[in-house]
């Protein structure tokens, strides 16, 4: 859809990201139309031809959504004064402007333009005021060119701003002479976008290197943030970018080997395979590698450890495997511990703190989220703290903690290691001396971290690390359901299924619509079903996928009408298919470094920090409208702000993937299961899902989806080749 007219007012502009919000006067009935949307610097009495959708706003009314602007030149004199007077060029303001257009008439913005000297003929300009003046017409004409100019090559408003605030005037002379450079300089330009752009840049034909060597790249880098591998056996990657490239494969093969020739890849053999690697993932999985055999190297061994007065200090009876733990974990170098819930773990963190304070020696516990360090710190009774804020990140200058600023403790202590990806694994690392003791402890048969990698699973495969396995379940974790169901469904049994009182309980419902109903009632009306008086906060839903009647997007629709419904007093923002109201509950879905925070702590005094990462869950505190802001007040007492241009960094969380409930904890865990794909109903997220409960799993669903899930094991392993570099070495 396409309209015309004049610029009546500015509502609102955002300078820092070109969000507009104006009234355009239009030969339409109503006479004026609000268009909403990033575009150029527009000013009243500009005439703009707007391309874009109308869109209702349950508080707003009818506004029309734009998606490409282009300003046309002023039809009249008193378009050209009502341009002039609206403060977009710095010096003229209503009464200057008439005196000017006055003066040049029709001829006034050509004169600015090519005889700007002329305006000391008009009473009240000076030389002073004159250089002001050309100097801000010059400034928003010139963006307001590149834009324009960018629009024949298919590049939309938002992507041109984006490209006028980090090239300036040269983003023209970008796109033309490499197209492909945006996807790494341009956020929200991936290879999609630049090769349409390509398409209609002279000299870049299908075959041409430069569009041959950045859809390879594309190809390993979508294969790290979709499937977490670091690499992809060359074979694999051809026929994954010649899919992508539509081209032959032998010109692939080539262009490969002219990337390895000029680094901009890494070829090294995995056992028989020949891995192509991005160089900065190869490097670290070599670092991680090369930096745990140099840790693993026994400290001088200790004689006066004593277990057994550990025990008694403590008042605990540790189990012979757990005393086999804590007594080789004592004296390694690099030992890890894995087990299923109920097995002690924390216990034998406890035991070896508690022996490192008897010694007068140092440690620091850390885990990679802040929920996961929130709960080891309540089980061990010392403080935890997420691997960033151990490292000191810093988002302007990254890791404050390095190999040459390094962390100076005895021991490093490591929970929910199956979180941890191959670049948070390296950056810590990174940070430790020779001579620090590190302990790895997690659940090996959690699903893999959300990043690339399986840094845990690859440590234990690789037999260069002692590991230590715990089986035994002790005799108050056997009185839980949860955790007795956990260990059947983990060895390929069926779990209890019973709706009789305990902490796990299941209802056989049928069809989808009713499972979804009967979801919305438990968490709108049954609280007490559910163990608790607060639903919102309580309960976490979690589903093994995106889409479908019971696919984790419909479940937040419908979750949020029901527990938290449109109310005057409520403040929304829409952004493409979600809708923010002030109240929900939100999630992080993707690092950002950069996002700064602040809490109160426990002192009273308040910190600063910045950083918010990937599945940190949080309530969408306060919704500014006005100022186009949204402040999210994460569960460990962050308050981040966002603006709504970072809307895409957070989604509802009414409903979230178990594969983002990783390392999280929740009082009660609803879990609807009724059939979806298959390769996403396997034991390890189903297994997953069920440890996340603290108190209560409430399963519904059909009893054969959860029998499928039960006898399905993931056989898609990730292609890592950390496990073979410790073996190398």
């Amino acid at each position: 859809m396409e309209i015309t007219g004049i610029v009546d007012r500015i509502i609102f502009r955002n300078a820092e990201n070109g969000y507009t919000v104006l009234s355009l006067r239009t030969d339409s009935e109503e006479g004026f139309t609000t268009l909403c949307g990033t575009m150029p610097l527009a000013s009243p009495g500009e005439q703009l031809r707007a391309e874009g959708s109308v869109k209702f706003h349950p508080k707003y009314g009818q506004q029309f959504l734009v998606t490409r602007v282009e300003t046309l030149a002023p039809s009249t004199q008193s378009a050209i004064e009502n341009y002039l007077a609206g403060g977009t060029v710095k010096g003229i303001g209503p009464a200057m402007a008439r005196l000017i257009v006055n003066r040049f008439g029709m001829d006034t913005l050509q004169i600015m333009e090519k005889q700007p000297e002329r305006l000391l003929e008009i009473s009240g300009i000076g030389r002073k005021k004159l250089e002001m003046i050309v100097g801000s017409f010059n400034e928003n004409r010139s963006m307001r060119d590149i834009l324009m100019a960018l629009a024949p090559y298919g590049i939309t408003v938002n992507q041109a701003y984006r490209m006028y605030k980090t090239y300036g005037d040269l983003a023209l002379a970008k796109v033309q002479e490499n197209p492909y450079q945006l996807i790494d300089d341009i956020d929200g330009i991936g290879f999609m976008t630049a090769d349409a752009i390509a398409q209609r840049v002279a000299g870049f034909e299908t075959n041409s290197a430069a569009r041959l060597f950045a859809g390879i790249k594309y190809a390993l880098q979508d294969a790290r943030t979709e499937f977490g591998h670091t690499y992809l056996p060359q074979e694999k990657l051809i026929i994954k970018a010649c899919g992508l490239l539509g081209v032959d494969q032998e010109l692939l093969t080539d262009a490969v080997d002219a990337m390895i020739a000029e680094g901009s890849l890494i070829e090294q053999f995995v056992g028989e395979q020949r891995g192509i690697f991005l160089p900065y993932i190869a490097r670290m999985e070599s670092g991680i590698a090369q930096k745990l055999i140099q840790l693993s190297e026994p400290p001088m061994a200790n004689p006066f450890w004593d277990v057994a007065q550990y025990e008694r200090e403590l008042g605990l009876t540790l189990s012979e495997s757990q005393r086999t733990a804590v007594t080789q974990a004592l004296d390694a170098g690099v030992m890890i511990i894995t087990g299923g819930p109920g097995t002690g773990k924390t216990t034998i963190i406890r035991c070896i703190t508690h022996a490192f304070s008897g010694m007068g020696m140092t440690f620091a516990l850390a885990a990679p989220t802040g929920r996961a360090a929130k709960r080891m710190t309540e089980a061990t009774g010392s403080d935890a703290k997420t691997i960033h804020r151990l490292l000191e990140y810093n988002p302007q200058g990254g890791f404050v903690r390095n190999k040459d600023n390094p962390l100076v403790y005895d021991l490093i202590i490591v929970d929910e290691m199956s979180m941890v990806d191959v670049p948070l694994m390296h950056a810590l690392l990174n940070a430790l001396p020779r001579g620090t003791r590190l302990l790895l402890v997690g659940d090996a048969d959690q699903l893999p971290p959300v990043g690339c990698g399986d840094v845990l699973r690859d440590c234990m495969d690789s037999g260069r690390l002692p590991v230590i396995r715990l089986t035994e379940i002790f005799r108050q974790a056997a009185q839980s359901r949860i955790i007795t169901n956990a260990h059947r469904i983990n060895q390929g049994q069926m779990p209890i299924l019973s709706s009789e009182e305990s902490d796990f309980i299941y209802e056989e419902i049928l069809p989808p619509e009713r499972i979804l109903n009967r979801v919305k009632e438990l968490c709108q009306r049954e609280c007490a079903r559910l163990g608790t008086s607060e639903p919102l906060m309580d309960v976490q839903v979690l589903s093994p996928m995106k889409k479908g009647i019971l696919g984790v997007e419909n479940l937040n629709r419908v979750l949020q009408a029901a527990m938290n419904p449109a109310a005057p007093d409520k403040p929304e923002h829409t952004f493409g298919e979600t809708l923010f109201r002030q109240g929900d509950k939100i999630m992080q879905i993707k690092n950002d470094y950069k996002i700064s925070w602040f809490r109160q702590d426990d002192s009273g005094l308040m910190q600063e920090g910045a950083g918010v990462f990937n599945g940190d869950l949080g309530t969408l505190y306060r919704l500014d409208t006005a100022n186009r802001i949204m402040h999210v007040l994460f569960d460990d007492g962050r308050l981040a702000e966002y603006t709504f241009t970072q809307s895409d960094e957070l989604d509802l969380a009414y409903c979230i993937s178990i594969h983002k409930s990783q390392g999280s904890e929740f009082p009660t865990v609803l879990l609807p299961l009724a059939g979806g794909p298959g390769m996403l109903l396997n034991r390890n997220l189903l297994y997953t899902a069920v440890t996340r409960a603290k108190g209560l799993v409430y399963c519904l669903g059909h009893r054969d989806t959860v029998a499928r899930m039960v006898r399905t094991v993931q056989s898609r392993r990730r292609f890592t080749s950390l496990s073979v570099r410790l073996q190398e070495l």
